[in-house]
């Protein structure tokens, strides 16, 4: 079931907006030194993915990385996922 949700939400992205996805959780697992796979279920479970990175990627590309690394991981704190 989880597989399947992952498959239909992906489907509501655009290839731009999905590697931006894929940029962000890859450069958290850098920066938090977690793997990409908890990374995922983390912004997943707390709704951070789909309720904030993906509706929002028209501004948080804008974003420099360092900042938009520190808006997430903050966001994370905020939600009680790191």
């Amino acid at each position: 079931m989880q597989d399947s949700l992952i498959i239909i939400q992906q489907d509501k992205m655009d290839e731009t907006t999905l590697e931006f996805v894929t940029y962000c959780i890859s450069k958290l697992a850098y920066t938090l030194n977690l793997s990409q796979g908890e990374v995922y279920r983390r912004l997943e479970s707390s709704g951070i993915l789909y309720e904030y990175i993906v509706p929002s990627y028209d501004v948080l590309h804008t974003f420099g990385s360092r900042y938009l690394m520190e808006d997430l991981t903050d966001y994370m704190r905020e939600k009680g996922v790191l």
